[in-house]
């Protein structure tokens, strides 16, 4: 259902491709229809800047969770500002068997080395293991965070 969604913005005309990721998000949320109204009403008592809150109502305890392991993705289009939230959808083994598919595809695609360092293979398979902590925060928030330590040592 999300499998494509991570390329590009599928329900939206005119939007660019974000970079591309293995992490899945959820479809990008409009945040704030004007910038200059933003920026103009940080310096004005009482001015009304069109933003909608970064929070969304109704968030589970472990949709908190992975904004805080994985940061919403912020940027501007037309003018206008934009978040994703990283996906709360659970995965199936499907899904899992589809990530290692997308990653040896982008290891190809990149061209990444087999051996040595290689900074492009880097990059992918820290993406892979943040989908794997998003995935796995899902079902169990104390495992994703553990995780997180292993990924951050």
């Amino acid at each position: 259902m999300f499998e494509f969604i991570w390329i590009t913005f599928l329900n939206y005309k005119n939007m660019t491709t974000l970079q591309e990721s293995l992490v899945l998000y959820d479809n990008g949320i409009l945040v704030s229809t004007s910038l200059n109204a933003q920026k103009g009403a940080k310096g004005k008592k009482g001015a009304k800047a069109q933003l909608a809150p970064l929070e969304r109502a109704g968030t589970t305890r472990n949709e908190d969770y992975l904004n805080s392991i994985l940061p919403p993705r912020e940027y501007t289009e037309n003018g206008q500002l934009w978040v994703r939230y990283v996906s709360p959808t659970p995965a199936t083994r499907v899904d899992v068997i589809n990530l290692q598919d997308r990653l040896d595809r982008k290891l190809q695609a990149r061209q990444a080395r087999e051996t040595g360092i290689c900074p492009i293979r880097e990059e992918l398979y820290s993406q892979c293991f943040d989908e794997l902590i998003r995935q796995i925060t899902i079902n169990c928030a104390e495992r994703g965070f553990l995780l997180v330590r292993v990924r951050d040592e």
